[in-house]
């Protein structure tokens, strides 16, 4: 199978993401933790900043996008760290505009996404444009298994980026040409680490920032620009026959994420929504936090304690 090949690329085995705290016995807040790694940096951030300058008891659970947002809406989660813009936008539309049960900080951290590739890739085998994924000649150099389709790693299956990328995948033309691979995040870029450091051509769904930008040279695939009335996203929770009802053959639209909280937790606790609301991260402090977990693979609860510790004025600033 093509995906135990991409597998192969790398040494590392049996990695896996876990929940890095369990449920606390007398919680006063409750932080959901995304499964990607400046999420898992930023949701322990927020809880021991949270727990030393409030004084409140403060759980980090493990969860999907999905059950964050459910949660926030019945009051049984507190805080999301990260989401997403356009990959949230049913979630934002429902609970942040619709019902009004979720509020949106208003710091943003600017992002892009897209399908890159290594530099060497690129420029040996033509890889430029994402038209070149449609092109069976070109896409041979990434068939490790002799099917006659090339891999390429969409994101892992629970984000919604992944949900989009087969719409565009679809949409452009290359899934009929390219295998498309989900697996966790960890994986992939190990598997982008080994095919670097052998010289193999690779591509992937990319995202920043991320330290992969920093760790190797990576290019990012050319393609149309964003047209609004080109991209037409419906995901799977709104219909079933969301991929048939889908179009996106265009770019990304310009990306940023920023912190979310219940209204339900503001209202009773408005010192801490103030607090998230303050949170600044830059795009270059996201590009650490993904580096210190992903490549130095620091255990994201101890690396936030330390962050915190350095950042004590900045941390006590948001307090106020």
């Amino acid at each position: 199978m093509s995906k135990l090949n991409w597998l192969r690329q790398c040494s590392l085995s049996g990695i896996f993401l876990s929940a890095f705290c369990g449920p606390g016995l007398a919680a006063d807040l409750t932080v959901g933790m995304p499964n990607w790694p400046s999420g898992q940096a930023a949701a322990n951030i927020i809880k021991y900043g949270i727990e030393k300058q409030l004084g409140l008891a403060v759980d980090v659970r493990e969860m999907g996008t999905m059950t964050i947002f459910a949660g926030l809406d019945a009051g049984e989660v507190d805080i999301h760290p990260e989401v997403w813009h356009p990959n949230f936008g049913s979630l934002i539309q429902k609970y942040v505009d619709d019902k009004k049960t979720v509020r949106l900080s208003p710091k943003e951290v600017s992002a892009k996404q897209g399908i890159c590739t290594t530099r060497e890739t690129a420029e040996k085998g033509g890889i430029k444009d994402v038209s070149d994924l449609t092109d069976p000649r070109k896409t041979a150099i990434f068939d490790t298994d002799g099917d006659g389709k090339g891999e390429i790693w969409i994101g892992a299956s629970t984000w919604s980026s992944t949900t989009i990328e087969k719409i565009r995948a679809r949409s452009y033309g290359y899934a009929e040409t390219m295998t498309l691979l989900e697996m966790p995040e960890d994986v992939a870029m190990a598997a982008v680490d080994a095919a670097v450091a052998t010289g193999k051509p690779i591509v992937f769904y990319c995202y920043s920032p991320h330290h992969v930008f920093e760790l190797h040279d990576i290019v990012q695939l050319s393609e149309p620009a964003y047209d609004p009335a080109k991209w037409n996203v419906v995901l799977p929770a709104d219909d079933t026959d969301w991929l048939s009802k889908s179009a996106a053959p265009v770019a990304w639209p310009a990306s940023h994420f920023e912190i979310a909280f219940s209204a339900a937790t503001a209202e009773r606790l408005p010192k801490v929504a103030s607090f998230l609301s303050n949170i600044d991260f830059t795009p270059e402090e996201i590009t650490r936090m993904s580096y210190a977990l992903q490549v130095e693979r620091q255990d994201p609860a101890a690396y936030a304690q330390q962050w915190v510790s350095d950042h004590a004025d900045r941390v006590g600033a948001w307090a106020k």
